[in-house]
């Protein structure tokens, strides 16, 4: 970078706080679930969007729509069902009478042009309905017949999802899952939280967010993500850590080989060096280290490592498998040959 270092440092400070700000605002009325929140944090700052799975009950709508709160950005909500059609999230096009009585087509813009989408209980439609987000959640833009309509930026999707085991549920067509940026499990709360969540909510208060960050902000702290040096060290251990999610690849476990189907995509790659490096510019530095990448697994690959029959039948979670790799994943690639050799 030509920048000076106290530009730098200065810019790092500066999202931090943005940051600090932003986290500070949610909290006020979501109880807990930091690690939840800094997860859509990240997916935002990436440019990218996030999956949040729990049982109802839990606050993934009133964490999303609180967030929505905190930023100065265009808000829509998309409450999924199993009769929805493509058509009611995309938009149609109708034909529309002028004053002088001659007809013409216009397309009227559907929910999903909006800066930021909360597609609600998404896997209670059908997957050809879920599908209808792939265009505009890779491409953020949107094709009916042969004209191609943009989506204005900063654009994500906070989609929120119940479990696969809830009654009248769809799983999601692995194409879509895999342009989730983070896949989050939202927990149940503890003791404590539950009593601050009754105490908010079964009283005369009423908290909500103020707005914190506009549409400009949050690309120039896009920006800055990307700008983000990533030492080779870094990069070749998320590249291996994708490798040994391949239960072809020379250096898969056991277990790998054994249960998974099919390993995690580029994307995967892409999203682990990227939340790496928010990570970072969340604790005031401006290098990830293998740490962030580390923190970074469970959700970028959670929903990238799909499983194979025998997997699904022995109940393997995908979560426990990759916490395996990670603490067999030499973090040097020359200490590699030692460590296969010491598995032996």
């Amino acid at each position: 970078m030509s920048q000076s270092k106290d530009d730098v440092r200065d810019k790092v400070a500066e999202f931090r706080r943005s940051i600090g700000e932003l986290r500070d605002e949610v909290g006020k009325v979501v109880v807990g679930n930091h690690e939840i929140v800094d997860g859509v944090m990240v997916c935002m700052l990436a440019g990218s969007h996030a999956l949040l799975e729990g049982v109802p009950g839990l606050g993934k709508t009133l964490l999303v729509r609180t967030m929505a709160d905190a930023l100065r950005l265009e808000f829509a909500r998309i409450q999924f069902t199993p009769d929805m059609m493509p058509a009611d999230i995309l938009g149609t096009t109708m034909i529309e009478e002028d004053p002088e009585g001659r007809r013409h087509f216009t397309f009227r813009k559907g929910p999903v042009f909006a800066n930021i989408v909360l597609a609600d209980e998404i896997n209670r439609a059908t997957p050809k309905t879920q599908s209808a987000l792939l265009e505009a959640m890779q491409e953020h833009r949107v094709t009916i017949g042969t004209v191609t309509h943009p989506i204005a930026e900063p654009f994500f999707v906070l989609a929120t999802q119940n479990p696969l085991e809830s009654e009248g549920t769809y799983p999601l067509p692995e194409a879509q899952l895999d342009r989730f940026f983070f896949k989050l499990r939202v927990a149940f709360p503890g003791r404590s939280e539950l009593h601050a969540i009754l105490e908010r909510t079964t009283g005369d208060s009423n908290p909500s967010a103020r707005p914190m960050l506009d549409g400009a902000r949050i690309k120039e702290m896009q920006r800055l993500v990307r700008e983000v040096p990533v030492t080779h060290q870094v990069q070749d251990y998320a590249v291996r850590l994708i490798e040994a999610t391949h239960p072809h690849h020379p250096e898969a476990s056991e277990e790998v080989r054994r249960f998974v189907n099919f390993g995690a995509s580029p994307r995967g790659a892409q999203a682990l060096l990227l939340a790496s490096k928010c990570y970072a510019l969340f604790d005031g530095r401006f290098a990830p280290s293998i740490d962030d990448v580390k923190k970074a697994a469970l959700p970028a690959l959670r929903h990238r490592v799909l499983l194979n029959f025998e997997g699904e039948a022995e109940g393997v979670k995908t979560d426990q498998l990759l916490d395996k790799v990670l603490a067999r994943l030499p973090e040097t690639a020359s200490e590699a040959p030692k460590a296969k050799a010491a598995r032996k």
